[in-house]
């Protein structure tokens, strides 16, 4: 049996965010693919992670700046290499390339970092984001070089894909979208008179997560509120920290929940979902759920961002904060558009994130590169300079911190 091994950025937590459902997503296609996998990862193994053994992945916790790695590579020889984010084919990459040179390296981006990080520097610094700010960034350079170093990259964004290929000139052979998968729509949904409240959902530990939830509270919320006085905003996310928790009004109907213990049934339940994101990357979890469930939505423009295609959103697209208090007072009082807004979502899902429309193309594509290893190889000479360059610059910065580590305080 062939065998996967995926370098994780953190384990993954499937009930806590897009990330971990995405990667648990993964792992399960290659296993249908008849891959023998194992987990590897040097963070914390936290209470809410995925029990692995579950779904017969061999869990293995790894060291940082350790050449214990290289041992544990060199023994289970995998076919292919998955990382977690190019922060993690940046640490183990060329470790990997050393005792493993054969293996097929693919990078999961989950979302472009560098994107999302210069767009979050614009909204600090109150000023409009701008491509070059991304072209001038040192992250946008190391995630590049990143992505050149792998045999294929993972994207979920069309756009990001787009702008690869048209600012940074990545090869289009470098590169495949794959969204977050929807293996079928969900059934018995409740209606619109049975829902109540707007709710918010989101890892707080992911930066553009705060910042909405903030600004909802500050910007959104009281003219709704002002409208709505009976009608409750529920937030919900793992990982709250403490001004999260300060945003807790509920003598203004503004509840702070925590993490919630299924995240299905509270967007089952509610009648919309808010999202006002100022900043980010990627294909949003949060409202790639509300249309499964049939809960419409009111987002941002980059919130919806390479989501919906050329199909109409589940609910309204705002950048304005005024606007953006109508659009959700309109949809949820009118329950005409709210159905509207709820058969929108379902055509999106139905045309753009059915797992049957990705597996066989995602599976001719491993094949094809299983099959033609070497030209792949041979055509990305970039790859091959810059993994030189890597291994010579980062092999021996961490061989400095792994000598460093053992010597006595």
């Amino acid at each position: 049996m062939k065998k996967l091994l995926v370098i994780g950025f953190v384990w993954p937590e499937p009930k806590s965010s897009a990330a971990g459902n995405r990667m648990m997503q993964l792992i399960l296609m290659f296993q249908e693919m008849n891959y023998n996998v194992t987990f590897a990862s040097a963070a914390q193994n936290l209470e809410f992670s995925e029990n692995l053994n579950n779904y017969n992945v061999t869990a293995a916790p790894i060291l940082l700046n350790d050449s214990s790695f290289d041992v544990f590579c060199k023994n289970l020889q995998p076919d292919v290499v998955l990382f977690d984010r190019f922060l993690t084919e940046e640490q183990f990459g060329w470790r990997v390339t050393l005792v493993c040179k054969n293996a097929i390296k693919i990078l999961d981006t989950e979302d472009l970092h560098s994107l999302r990080l210069c767009r979050q520097k614009a909204v600090i610094e109150n000023k409009k984001f701008d491509i070059t700010d991304m072209i001038q960034s040192d992250i946008a350079k190391r995630e590049m070089a990143s992505i050149y170093r792998c045999d294929l990259s993972l994207m979920v964004s069309e756009y990001e894909m787009k702008l690869l290929q048209e600012i940074f000139l990545v090869p289009k052979f470098l590169l495949f979208y794959l969204p977050i998968m929807i293996t079928e729509l969900a059934e018995n949904k409740i209606e619109f008179n049975n829902r109540a409240d707007f709710i918010f959902i989101g890892n707080f530990l992911h930066a553009p997560n705060t910042d909405a939830v903030k600004y909802l509270s500050d910007n959104i919320w009281p003219g709704i509120h002002q409208i709505l006085p009976n009608v409750k905003m529920h937030v919900f996310g793992a990982y709250p920290m403490q001004k999260i928790m300060e945003l807790h009004k509920p003598q203004k109907n503004f509840v702070v929940n925590g993490r919630a213990k299924s995240a299905s049934e509270i967007i089952k339940k509610a009648r919309v979902i808010l999202a006002p994101i100022r900043f980010g990357a990627g294909i949003k979890g949060k409202l790639l759920e509300a249309m499964e469930y049939g809960t419409p939505s009111i987002t941002t423009a980059i919130g919806a961002e390479s989501m919906h295609g050329n199909l109409p959103w589940n609910g309204f697209i705002c950048d304005d904060a005024e606007l953006f208090i109508k659009c959700a007072i309109d949809v949820y009082t009118n329950e005409v558009l709210w159905t509207n807004a709820q058969n929108n979502g379902y055509e999106i899902i139905n045309k753009r994130y059915l797992k049957t429309l990705f597996e066989s193309d995602f599976q001719l594509k491993i094949t094809d590169l299983e099959q033609n290893f070497d030209q792949y190889r041979l055509t990305n000479f970039t790859g091959a300079l810059l993994q030189h360059h890597a291994a010579n610059s980062t092999m021996y910065m961490s061989k400095w911190i792994e000598e460093k580590n053992k010597k006595p305080l």
